[in-house]
């Protein structure tokens, strides 16, 4: 991999960002990932591969739908329990991980800045165009706010961003279920070697409900999720010279009770053959065959214990929205 390069701020500015990616950006590192995926007799492709430019921007459509609940469940418990979350967490410092433009921070910026405690926000994302713009939005709202930036993908370079005593770590949108059993554990592990006694770890969590509810959510009405799905294959022309058709495809979503996640893919609707230069590879698809680009796993409190106990951490607190759809909760090194 190439080195990491440091961009730092002129002195006096209060925004410095890092750059831990090698020289192809945010593709980086997901090339052998995508190979290995279109290889195998079922065909899967990583999911980080949605969040190009225009797959964030389809994204935050998609939190904005009725029917798509876990993203405004989120932002209700922020909002009614910021307070108590920085007065359990008496965090100094916010790390977030997958941080985006910072939207949803802002309420526990806020709630930070009012126990008189707001020194440093570390957002970590892969998009640096992203993460720079929001830093300069920060600094001008937020005065003696300290920005440090880091644009690397987190589960490849979590080693390598900065910590200091006194830190919450907030990994929020579900995002962890998009991890299957084992890297899950095995990510939340790596967080937890990385805190100190007196840090802690704030993670969102979509909880199983009726399947109705949730194929609902991820099969909306105005085809902004199927358009969201299938952009990943733009991604993959664009980045790959590959030469998919995304109207050759249709976009498949459907929970599965064995595993409890949502199984999101992509159906061929004819047979059909895909040259990916980038990768040297040609790729078949028959007609009807699927390709997962996601999995969204649901959690009960007790998986969401499990899951900490299993990485050295244990549950100090939990929080729900009214309705009991989506949970936040703060887990601190165990012992």
């Amino acid at each position: 991999m190439d080195n990491p390069v440091t961009v730092e701020s002129e002195p006096g500015e209060r925004v410095s960002i890092e750059v831990h990616l090698p020289g192809r950006g945010w593709l980086a590192g997901l090339a052998d990932d995508v190979r290995e995926g279109l290889s195998a007799p079922f065909k899967e492709l990583p999911s980080k591969l949605f969040y190009d430019e225009r797959g964030s921007q389809l994204f935050e459509r998609i939190t904005e739908l009725a029917d798509y609940y876990p993203a405004r469940a989120e932002r209700r418990i922020l909002t009614d329990r910021a307070a108590e979350i920085v007065a359990a967490a008496e965090p100094r410092t916010l790390i977030e991980l997958g941080s985006g433009a910072s939207a949803k921070t802002r309420t526990l910026l806020d709630a930070i800045a009012a126990a008189g405690r707001l020194e440093t926000y570390v957002p970590v994302d892969i998009s640096e165009q992203i993460l720079r713009r929001a830093a300069e939005e920060l600094i001008d709202e937020y005065e003696q706010l300290r920005v440090h930036g880091v644009v690397c993908d987190y589960e490849t370079h979590l080693e390598r961003i900065p910590r200091e005593e006194g830190a919450v770590i907030a990994f929020l949108g579900g995002t962890i279920g998009n991890f299957r059993p084992g890297p899950r554990r095995s990510f939340l592990a790596r967080v937890a070697t990385l805190m100190y006694p007196g840090d802690t770890l704030l993670l969102g969590t979509d909880l199983v409900k009726d399947r109705e509810r949730l194929e609902l959510a991820y099969n909306d009405r105005e085809g902004i999720t199927a358009e969201f799905n299938k952009n990943i294959l733009n991604v993959l022309n664009r980045e790959l010279g590959a030469d998919f058709d995304p109207d050759g495809f249709e976009h498949v979503a459907f929970w599965d009770p064995q595993n409890e996640w949502i199984d999101s893919r992509l159906r061929s609707l004819r047979s059909q053959s895909v040259d990916v230069p980038g990768l040297d590879l040609g790729v078949g698809f028959s007609a009807r065959e699927e390709m997962r680009t996601e999995i969204s796993a649901k959690f009960t409190r007790e998986r969401v214990e499990e899951s900490f106990a299993d990485a050295g951490l244990e549950l100090a607190e939990w929080w729900t929205d009214p309705e009991g759809l989506y949970a936040l909760s703060l887990a601190r090194p165990a012992g």
